[in-house]
């Protein structure tokens, strides 16, 4: 037995790896799931689809690799953050569809928990440097207030890959990590805090019991080996958040090191002893997988998602082509520094707290008649790494940061985008082997710490091999720190113009929800 499989529970789709015993992937499989947009602030999947996605993903990466079941030692999944899926008194969901992460719908409870805790407190004590929102704690209070019913029926609530774990076992169980964006999490004493559970009036047993991410926590059962093609009995370890997982696969454990993860979401965040937290742009922090660790970070919500929705809808002709984002860096290549005086700014999903409101909106800025599509997809490749350099900046005011610059995930791909990073930050930016496979890395080592085939963590980063590395041309840098400050200019009136469109209910995330 001595092959793993990871689970990458992400918000486009699963993601699963086959690794031998010593974590090289050997095989890997993908199975896509929509999200249910009903308005801008609901943001909602289907459990069950996470569920098929599963089975139909394991099934492939068996069938393709040739790897017998039987000599799979241990899975481990990471999981999107921010989920609470109400669950029956059988361990059914009692919703078909869920928020996840991005959902914002709970404003209005945000908003009443904070007449009676301070902001500050809470934020200083849990580390939740998301818009309030976006928590699973206040999700769980716009339940209790529109679905009165399903929150009187609920007997617990678990997060994404905990739900996956529960479909493999039957056991509920969480994780420090996944507990720690709950909204009710005491990051120094990783325990739920009655207090504000009480302020939110949610009974503090509707969460469920921690384990250490690598722990054991149950045994694939005989009906889900029926459905995965997994064996019975096969070990299932706790997992962690996708931030954690993420986290450990880009560089371990090593206190201070930083990366770049460019995914659908992209955020900077860096390891540390004690949680980095910033009080004003509100740095967003998770308890890592490795006991006495965090992972905090400065983060937009639409990285890759902001340039996937420039495929969609400028080069829709591009849109089921394999070559789509490669044709698209080339066509922005034909472009200068600048995008022809276009900027972008990509919250398309919403502000984080980073923004000057969670209201603020994506835009084009500065459209003329000569403007031309090559200079629509630089200006969005442009705006997403000036977002993102401003989350560099938040970083840097609190930790001194290393080169180079470690990138993962989808976006990490493009040499063209690399080097634009590379010009934009002012530092060196280098990818590796591990690519878009460093949440994956970080499950599969939890599920090797698990079954002992690791003693610890300490020897992830040198499974990372350096692929390419790019260094800044400093002209092109003292060029990007100009337009950065337009960027930021442009952010500003952005975030003030969607405060507005909220006020006035002319955004459609003012629409009414129930």
């Amino acid at each position: 037995m001595t092959h793993l499989i990871a689970y990458d529970l992400g918000t486009g789709g699963i993601k699963a790896t086959l690794h031998d015993g010593a974590l090289k992937i050997i095989a890997s499989a993908f199975a896509e799931y929509p999200t249910h947009c009903p308005s801008a602030q609901r943001h909602e999947q289907r459990p069950e689809d996470w569920w098929n996605a599963v089975c139909a993903s394991t099934r492939q990466l068996l069938e393709a690799s040739g790897i017998q079941a039987s000599s799979i030692a241990c899975l481990a999944l990471s999981g999107q953050s921010l989920v609470a899926i109400p669950l029956g008194p059988d361990n059914e969901p009692l919703l078909d569809q869920v928020p996840i992460w991005s959902d914002t719908r709970a404003e209005e409870e945000s908003e009443a928990f904070f007449c009676e805790v301070s902001r500050e407190e809470w934020y200083m004590m849990t580390g939740n440097g998301f818009p309030p929102p976006c928590y699973s704690l206040f999700k769980i209070m716009w339940l209790k207030k529109h679905h009165p019913d399903v929150y009187r029926r609920a007997r617990c609530f678990i997060g994404s890959k905990d739900y996956i774990n529960l479909k493999l076992t039957g056991v509920v169980r969480t994780d420090r990590s996944y507990a720690s964006g709950t909204g009710a999490y005491h990051l120094k004493q990783e325990r739920m805090w009655q207090p504000y559970l009480h302020a939110a009036g949610i009974d503090g047993t509707l969460f469920p019991d921690m384990a250490p991410s690598h722990a054991i926590i149950g045994k694939v059962s005989r009906e889900a080996a029926h459905e995965t093609g997994l064996m019975e009995g096969t070990p299932v370890a706790c997992g962690a958040v996708d931030n954690a997982c993420m986290a450990l696969g880009a560089v371990g454990i090593k206190e201070g090191s930083v990366y770049v993860s460019l995914g659908s979401s992209s955020w900077i965040p860096v390891n540390s002893r004690e949680p980095v937290l910033d009080s004003v742009h509100k740095s967003y922090v998770f308890a890592h997988a490795q006991e006495g660790l965090y992972t905090s970070a400065f983060s937009i919500f639409a990285g890759g998602s902001s340039f996937k929705w420039v495929k969609e809808t400028l080069c829709s002709e591009l849109a089921d082509s394999p070559d789509a984002y490669d044709r698209m860096r080339e066509m922005a290549s034909k472009s200068p520094l600048g995008a022809g005086g276009v900027l972008f700014n990509p919250s398309l999903a919403g502000g984080t707290s980073q923004d000057a409101s969670m209201h603020i909106r994506g835009a084009f800025l500065n459209l003329r008649l000569g403007t031309r599509r090559e200079d629509l997809i630089r200006a969005a490749m442009e705006g997403i790494a000036m977002n993102l350099y401003s989350s560099l900046l938040y970083l840097k005011a609190h930790t001194p940061l290393t080169e180079p610059i470690l990138f993962c995930g989808g976006g990490a791909k493009s040499p063209f985008w690399m080097q634009m990073f590379a010009d934009v930050f002012g530092m060196r930016v280098v990818t590796t082997n591990i690519e878009q496979d460093a949440a994956s890395l970080g499950a599969a080592a939890i599920a090797a710490r698990a079954v002992g085939i690791l003693k610890d963590y300490k020897g992830i980063p040198a499974l990372h091999e350096i692929r390419r590395e790019f260094a800044p041309d400093m002209d092109r840098h003292t060029a990007y720190l100009r337009l950065h400050k337009a960027f930021s200019g442009a952010s500003g009136m952005l975030a003030s113009f969607g405060e507005q469109q909220h006020k006035y209910g002319m955004d459609p995330a003012g629409s009414a929800e129930g």
